[in-house]
């Protein structure tokens, strides 16, 4: 059977059903377009995101298990524990995001890295407009670690994450979920499973389920405070 993948108008931001998707590769649904802000935040509030590598046009993706966190329920292992109570490393809000955009790209190989220079810029710009936010680790002044992902309603879409010290990226994500569950964050989407992924307490659920999840708590707006920018509160 010939399978036909749609090809976006480049006069429309409208995507076809996330249920269209390919089962394989699984998730794929569409190519073309640009990297525009409108087209971006249409895509996260349908589950869907862009992902390409070298050479390739810009590939959109909604997989189908999706890899979330529950902020609420995450906890973080006895070894993290230890980790961050030697060391007392600073978490921050938006305080570095071009960095962190920047470390998770150029600290994958040149072959293996989707986030490419129009990715890198497809973000920042969505960062100027209050869309995407990032979360810093911090030895004295040195950024160490971080994350950063794209904001809809209650839901955070983390992009990408990276260590320069072992454990950073795993304690920006466990201050984040303390930071966020407390403004009423439901559910991080991470898109697709992997080891790393599972060994930090990440789980999948069906793409309805994904999908009815992201439906109902897009639009239900965050506290502007939850991104602004700031210091997070050392553990306890």
């Amino acid at each position: 059977m010939t399978i036909y993948l749609t090809e976006l108008d480049m006069t429309s931001i409208e995507f076809p059903s996330p249920f269209d998707a390919l089962d394989e590769p699984n998730g794929l649904l569409a190519f073309g377009g640009d990297l525009s802000p409108s087209r971006i935040l249409n895509a996260y509030s349908q589950g869907i995101f862009p992902w390409y590598g070298p050479g390739e046009p810009i590939l959109w993706w909604s997989p189908a298990p999706r890899a979330v966190f529950n902020p609420k329920t995450f906890v973080p292992s006895k070894s993290l524990k230890k980790c961050q109570k030697k060391h007392r490393y600073r978490v921050s809000i938006n305080q570095a995001t071009d960095r962190v955009i920047g470390y998770c790209s150029s600290l994958r190989p040149e072959q293996e890295t989707w986030l490419n220079s129009d990715m890198q810029s497809a973000y920042r710009k969505l960062a100027s407009l209050g869309f995407c936010h990032s979360v810093e680790v911090w030895q004295d002044d040195e950024l160490i670690g971080g994350l950063y992902g794209l904001q809809r309603g209650l839901v955070f879409c983390g992009e990408s994450m990276f260590s320069l010290k072992s454990n950073a990226s795993k304690i920006a994500l466990w201050y984040f979920c303390d930071h966020f569950t407390k403004f009423g964050g439901k559910l991080i989407d991470c898109q697709v499973m992997n080891p790393h992924l599972e060994s930090l307490g990440a789980v999948e659920i069906e793409r309805d389920e994904f999908l009815s999840s992201l439906q109902l708590l897009k639009e239900t707006p965050i506290d502007d405070a939850c991104f602004e920018k700031q210091w997070l509160e050392e553990m306890p």
